[in-house]
């Protein structure tokens, strides 16, 4: 398995994150939370016992039990400061789902996933762990999330110095979730996107919303040179020129992945086997059927 992030830093700065909370900066999991839990609403049954993965304010957790859709939820977080007296979570790694096969009947994990090193082992867990017809939902930042700082980041070093290091995480695109939740074992995936563009007055906002997320680069293979002032001051100039609307401000991607998979139940529809179909497609349709010539 290849050691893409950091885990203790990873730990470390959500951890820093959570000591100098900044309500301002938690929009992606906000909007993440209720676009779970709507889409929990929808689902016509009840989950008796659910699971929040990682979901740092627990927001997600308040979402869902005020949908009447889920009874207990067990929120799981890496350090126990994440909870509280009213609201306690279960101490685990990142990577790790502490949870008895098929106990559970939902299990959520909004903004983790894209930190994990082995996230096809994650899935795996998820299903393992989800009780026949248990639902796992799941958002991830994918693929163009950060595009606009990750171009301006690189530009302003190989600028600089000639050369570049990784600075901003890599994201996977929505149609490797939807195969890894296949290759997981789970029934009737679905994986969608939606899009969100914030706006800052400068790149110096954009960074602050990172650190204050836990969000800083957790690279296992970044560079330890210190960076130097003039390096952001260029990098900055490179946005707006690059990334500014016509009011001076700029713009900021991200890509949200949606993610759904059952684990598999007997009541649950299957596909038809080739060669089952009791009616052609063109008497369906209404039309005749003209055999090909052959040349």
């Amino acid at each position: 398995m290849e050691i893409i992030f950091d885990q203790s830093l990873v730990e470390a700065r959500r951890h820093r994150a959570l000591l100098h909370a900044d309500e301002k900066a938690t929009f992606l999991l906000d909007i993440v939370a209720r676009e779970i839990a709507d889409r929990v609403s929808v689902v016509e049954r009840q989950f008796d016992r659910a699971m929040e993965l990682h979901g740092y304010t627990g927001l997600t957790a308040e979402c869902l039990a005020a949908t009447g859709k889920v009874g207990t939820i067990e929120r799981v977080e890496t350090d126990k400061g994440f909870g509280s007296a009213d609201q306690p979570v279960t101490v685990a790694p990142l990577e790790q789902i502490p949870a008895a096969p098929e106990s559970l009947n939902l299990v959520v994990s909004p903004l983790s996933l894209h930190l994990t090193n082995d996230t096809p082992g994650v899935f795996i867990q998820a299903r393992r762990v989800l009780k026949p017809d248990g639902l796992f939902l799941a958002a991830i930042p994918g693929s163009g999330t950060l595009q606009e700082l990750r171009d301006t980041l690189l530009a302003a070093e190989a600028e600089l110095t000639g050369g570049a290091s990784p600075r901003v995480i890599p994201f996977a695109d929505v149609r490797e979730m939807g195969a890894l939740l296949q290759r997981a074992g789970f029934a009737l995936p679905v994986a969608d996107a939606e899009t969100y563009t914030v706006r800052y007055d400068s790149l110096f906002g954009l960074l602050k919303d990172l650190r204050a997320m836990g969000m800083a680069n957790p690279l296992a293979a970044r560079s330890r040179a210190p960076v130097s002032r003039r390096f952001f001051l260029r990098a900055a100039e490179l946005y707006a020129e690059r990334f500014s609307d016509p009011d001076g401000r700029v713009r900021a991607t991200f890509s949200i992945i949606y993610v759904s998979g059952w684990a598999p139940h007997e009541s649950q529809q299957k596909p038809l086997k080739p060669g089952s179909a009791k009616q052609r497609l063109s008497e369906a349709l209404g039309v005749d059927k003209h055999p090909l010539k052959e040349k």
